[in-house]
C-alpha cells in the first residue's frame, strides 16, 4: 500500500524546486528528469479559493511546505534567499545580455547602411546559441563582481576592507614616587631640560644646588592614562602597511603616558602622536621579513634593560630565522636607525667666513644573531647576542672662538649634545668660552653652556630565557639580560678631577656621578659601563581571560655609561641607568581582555651623590 501522504509531500518539495530553478532560469522537473506519479484517488484536491499570502508562487509553495512540516522554516528562508539572489543575478546577466545584443545590432546596422545604397532593409539576427553564450559571459561577469564587492551576499564587508584590521588598547594608572631622606639634590642635574632648551648661563649661578634639577625629595602621586589605536593592512602578495596613535605628555620616544592635569589642566585635552608607520614585506613563509619606517623594536629582548618594550625603531630592518628542528632554529636582525638628522637651518658660525655649521647626523647600527630550542615538548629556551653601535653621540669640544654673549648665539659643535635624555649618563660641558676682556669680565660673564656625553656607546648585549611549562596553562620563565659598553673610556673622565679653572669656561668639565666627599665638593669620577638584569616569571604567559593571572620579580643593575640613558625603562628609578634595586609585581584577569596590574619597584644610585626612589604602579588595563 503506497503512502499517499509521502507522496504528495515528495511532489509538493519537487514542485517548490522546480519554480525556484524557473525563477533563475534553471531547467525544472519534467524537462528531462523522471518523477514518479503518485497513485490515484477517487477524489482530486482542488484549488483553495483563499487569496494567496505572496504574488510569487514559489514562495507560496515554500510556505505551504514549512506549514505540512516538510522543511523547517530555517530551509524555507534559505531556499527563498537563495532563489532571490540567483534571480537577481540571472535577471542582471539578461539584462546586460539584451543591452550589449542591442548594441552590436545597432553596430551592424550603421555598418551595413554605410556600405550599402538607400533603401536597403536590414534586419540583423543573433543565434540563440550566441545569445546563451554571452549570457553566460555576462553572469560570470556579474557573479565575479558580486563576489568581489558583496552586493550579493548582504551583511559582508568588500573584499579591500577584510583586509584591514583595526587594534587598540587603553592603560588607567595610579603611579606614586616615593623618596626616602637623605638624597641629594644637587646630583639630580637636568640635563635633559637644558639641552633641549636655552644653554644654562654658567656665571647666573655657579651653585649646582640651584641648578634645572630632577625632584628627589618631594612625595608625587600622579592619574596617568595610555590609549592606542592602531591599523594593520594586508597589501597583498607579502605587503603590509601599519600606522598606531597614541597619547602622550610630549615626543619622549619610551613613554605614551599622559598625566592628567598636566599640559594646561582644568580639563584641558591632551595630545595625539603617531606612534607606528612602517611598511613591511614578509616572504619564505615569515621567515625573512623587511620593515621600513617606524617600528617595533626588530631586536629579540626578554628583559627592558636596554631597550623599554614600548620604545619605537625609525629606519629599516632585516629580520630573518630558519627552523631545521624543533631543538635548533637560528636567527637574526641587522638594521640601520637615524637617531638625530641635523637641520637645514643649522646654526651660523658668527666668527668665520662659513655660513653654516657642519651637520651632526648620529645613527644607530645593530646586528644580534641567536637561536631557539624547544629540547622537550615543555621546555623553550632562547638566546641571543647583539652589538649595538651609536655613531656621533659623544660630546664634542667646541672651538676656541666660541663668545656666546646671549642665549641665540650658536656654536660649532652644539649639535653634538643629545637633544633627549633621561638620567644616568655622565655629562661634561661643551663649550669653550673665551674671554672677551671687559665685555664678558675676562671670561667670568656670559657662560652659556651646553652639556655633551663623556663616552662613546658601543654596547654589547648577551640575553636569554628558559620557559618551563611543566605546569601547563601555567609556566615558569626565568629572563635576563647583560650588557657592556665596550667603547667606554676611563680615561676620558681623568680630567674631572681636581680642575681649578672655573668650570664654566673650559669645555670637557665633567658634572655627574662624581663620588661624594666630606666637605660636600665633587668627588673623582665612580661612574661604569656595565649592568645586568634577571627576573622570575609564574603563571599564564599572557593575560587574556578571566582569572588568568601572573607573578614575577626581578633584580637590576645598570652602570651609568652601559648604555644609553635615552633608551631606558622609564619607570624603575624614574627612568635612566646608574641604578640598582629590585622589582616585583602581578597580574590578574578581570574579563575577557581586561586585567589589573599592580608593581613595586625600589631603585637607588650606583655612583654619585645618595639617591633612591620607591615607585607604586597600579594600572587598570583593556585591549580589543
Amino acid at each position: 500500500m503506497v503512502d499517499f501522504t509521502s507522496n504528495a509531500r515528495r511532489r509538493s518539495l519537487m514542485l517548490a524546486v522546480s519554480l525556484a530553478a524557473l525563477a533563475c532560469g534553471a531547467p525544472a522537473f519534467g524537462q528531462g528528469d523522471q518523477v514518479s506519479a503518485a497513485p490515484a484517488d477517487s477524489k482530486r484536491p482542488r484549488l483553495s479559493d483563499a487569496r494567496p499570502t505572496s504574488p510569487n508562487a514559489t514562495i507560496n509553495l515554500v510556505n505551504l511546505l514549512v506549514k505540512q512540516g516538510v522543511i523547517t522554516e530555517e530551509q524555507a528562508a534559505t531556499l527563498i534567499k537563495q532563489a532571490d539572489d540567483e534571480a537577481y543575478v540571472a535577471r542582471q546577466a539578461a539584462k546586460n545580455a539584451s543591452a550589449k545584443a542591442d548594441e552590436a545590432a545597432k553596430a551592424a546596422n550603421a555598418a551595413a547602411s554605410a556600405a550599402e545604397p538607400p533603401g536597403t532593409r536590414h534586419v540583423t539576427y543573433v543565434p540563440e546559441i550566441v545569445k546563451r553564450q554571452l549570457r553566460e559571459e555576462i553572469k560570470k561577469e556579474v557573479m565575479a563582481k558580486a563576489e568581489k564587492e558583496n552586493w550579493a551576499s548582504p551583511g559582508l564587508y568588500p573584499e579591500w576592507a577584510q583586509r584591514i584590521h583595526f587594534y587598540g588598547d587603553f592603560r588607567a594608572r595610579y603611579q606614586g614616587s616615593f623618596f626616602p631622606a637623605g638624597n641629594a639634590q644637587a646630583d639630580a642635574i637636568n640635563f635633559n631640560a637644558i639641552n633641549s632648551g636655552s644653554p644654562y648661563d654658567l656665571s647666573a649661578d655657579t651653585n649646582p644646588y640651584n641648578w634645572p634639577t630632577y625632584n628627589t625629595t618631594q612625595n608625587r602621586n600622579q592619574v596617568r592614562l595610555r590609549a592606542r589605536l592602531g591599523m594593520d593592512a594586508d597589501l597583498t602578495n607579502g605587503f603590509s602597511a601599519g600606522l598606531r596613535i597614541a597619547t602622550g605628555q610630549d615626543n619622549s620616544p619610551v613613554s605614551t603616558n599622559q598625566t592628567l592635569g598636566a599640559n594646561g589642566s582644568n580639563f584641558s585635552k591632551y595630545q595625539l602622536w603617531l606612534d607606528r608607520g612602517y611598511l613591511k614585506y614578509e616572504t619564505w613563509g615569515q621567515d625573512l621579513v623587511a620593515s621600513v619606517g617606524r617600528f617595533d623594536n626588530p631586536f629579540w629582548s626578554p628583559t627592558d634593560l636596554v631597550w623599554y618594550r614600548e620604545l619605537g625603531f625609525d629606519g629599516v630592518a632585516l629580520q630573518g630565522k630558519y627552523r631545521f628542528s624543533e631543538e635548533f632554529t637560528p636567527f637574526g636582525v641587522i638594521g640601520a636607525f637615524p637617531t638625530f638628522n641635523t637641520d637645514f637651518n643649522a646654526g651660523t658660525n658668527i666668527n668665520s667666513e662659513a655660513s653654516k655649521f657642519q651637520s651632526h647626523d648620529k645613527w644607530l647600527f645593530g646586528a644580534q644573531v641567536g637561536f631557539a630550542s624547544r629540547f622537550d615538548p615543555v621546555h623553550e629556551f632562547r638566546v641571543a647576542a647583539a652589538l649595538y653601535d651609536f655613531e656621533n653621540v659623544q660630546g664634542q669640544l667646541s672651538d676656541d672662538a666660541c663668545f656666546p654673549v646671549n642665549t641665540s648665539v650658536s656654536c660649532n659643535t652644539d649639535l653634538s649634545r643629545p637633544l633627549f635624555a633621561q638620567k644616568g649618563n655622565t655629562y661634561m660641558t661643551l663649550r669653550n668660552i673665551g674671554s672677551l676682556g671687559t665685555n664678558n669680565n675676562f671670561g667670568n660673564d656670559f657662560l652659556f653652556q651646553y652639556f655633551g656625553l663623556v663616552q662613546k656607546f658601543r654596547p654589547l648585549v648577551a640575553s636569554g630565557s628558559l620557559d618551563m611549562g611543566d605546569f601547563h596553562p601555567y609556566h615558569i620563565v626565568v629572563d635576563g639580560e647583560f650588557v657592556w659598553n665596550t667603547a667606554f673610556n676611563r680615561a676620558l673622565t681623568a680630567n674631572g678631577v681636581g680642575l681649578t679653572q672655573l668650570p664654566g669656561n673650559v669645555a670637557g668639565y665633567i658634572y655627574n656621578n662624581r663620588a661624594p666627599t666630606s666637605d660636600g665638593t665633587f668627588g673623582p669620577f665612580n661612574g661604569g659601563d656595565k649592568g645586568w638584569m634577571t627576573r622570575v616569571t609564574v603563571g599564564n604567559r599572557e593575560i587574556k581571560h578571566f582569572g588568568d593571572w601572573n607573578a614575577h620579580v626581578g633584580y637590576k643593575y645598570l652602570e651609568s655609561d652601559a648604555t644609553l640613558d635615552a633608551f631606558t625603562d622609564p619607570d624603575f628609578g624614574l627612568g635612566g641607568t646608574n641604578l640598582k634595586g629590585y622589582f616585583i609585581g602581578g597580574n590578574v584577569g578581570l574579563s575577557e581582555n581586561v586585567w589589573a596590574s599592580i608593581r613595586w619597584m625600589s631603585a637607588n644610585n650606583i655612583g654619585g651623590l645618595p639617591y633612591a626612589v620607591d615607585v607604586l604602579q597600579v594600572d587598570l588595563n583593556a585591549k580589543f
